[in-house]
């Protein structure tokens, strides 16, 4: 038996619960469904299952297994079900992360774009700050700000860039006074953004085109961009914002950009997947209609 097939068996019983109710499943004996369960163990070198007289419960490793496995299987059913019918379309589950903001405003609409025009895909997008591996947590795509290619087995394309603007409410201006240089921030106050109750500082180049952190003491902080912004219109003070969230607010003059003419700090919009001798078509045409679209929305 190889282990394709091995493994199918292995599935069925990670799902049904026990090689008893798999067996049924499968027309086979309990005993069948036994050996082929040890024999894929011994092929794999690890301990698939936890055994008892009464029940069997997956090891840690046999966790992984099974959600790789998963995933392989339905790739073949995608493949088969695509050979079927003469296709050659997306299909499947297109499973992307993004932060919370960015995937909101721009990764979420664009994604939505591509899946109305490949009714056989299905989208899982997680939303979410907190550090992702991709690999770990079974992620086709995930797009990052400021991301490095040095993690073993993730490829990755840049998206385009994130701009950062400092902006404020027009009657806060007026209240507190304009600003001429980074200096005068110290005389305001400041909107920050938080992660794992971590302060964000705010990054601005100096004359050099150094970008050091520039120390800020916050009035208010959020662990949400969109919260955050919504402060700043309501005239609570200076927020440091992605361009593009800021974009609605500056073009209706709810909110005015701060020191224009001074340098910005730009960060790289990156998409990374899981490198593979084979890459699902759903996840390659995804990637060329984000390499394409996703700049005119970080614009």
């Amino acid at each position: 038996m190889d282990r394709l097939s091995l493994t199918s068996i292995f599935l069925a019983c990670a799902e049904a619960g026990g090689f008893s109710a798999a067996g049924r499943a499968l027309n086979l004996s309990r005993s069948s469904v036994g050996k082929a369960i040890a024999r894929l163990e011994a092929q794999l070198g690890v301990r698939l299952f936890h055994r008892t007289t009464r029940s069997q419960s997956l090891t840690e490793d046999g966790q992984l297994y099974y959600e790789h496995a998963r995933r392989a299987m339905a790739e073949l059913d995608a493949a088969r079900g695509a050979m079927a019918s003469g296709q050659r379309e997306p299909a499947g589950v297109l499973r992307v992360t993004a932060p919370v903001c960015l995937g909101r405003h721009c990764v979420a609409p664009l994604l939505l774009r591509f899946a109305a025009a490949h009714p056989r895909l299905e989208l899982a997008m997680s939303f979410s700050d907190r550090p992702v591996d991709l690999i770990e947590e079974g992620y086709d795509l995930a797009v990052r700000i400021a991301a490095t290619l040095d993690s073993t087995g993730v490829a990755g394309r840049r998206l385009g860039a994130q701009r950062m603007t400092i902006c404020a409410a027009p009657d806060y201006l007026a209240q507190r006074g304009a600003l001429a240089t980074p200096a005068d921030l110290e005389n305001h106050d400041l909107l920050i953004y938080t992660r794992a109750n971590a302060m964000r500082h705010w990054r601005l180049p100096d004359a050099c085109g150094r970008v050091p952190a520039f120390a800020t003491t916050a009035r208010a902080r959020f662990d949400d961009l969109d919260a955050l912004a919504s402060a700043a219109v309501m005239g609570f003070g200076l927020a440091w914002l992605p361009s593009y969230l800021a974009k609605k607010w500056l073009e209706t003059g709810a909110l005015v950009e701060v020191m224009p003419n001074e340098p910005t700090v730009v960060f790289d919009v990156m998409l990374l997947w899981p490198q593979g001798p084979q890459m699902p078509m759903r996840v390659r045409r995804a990637i060329d209609y984000l390499v394409a679209e996703a700049p005119a929305f970080l614009g």
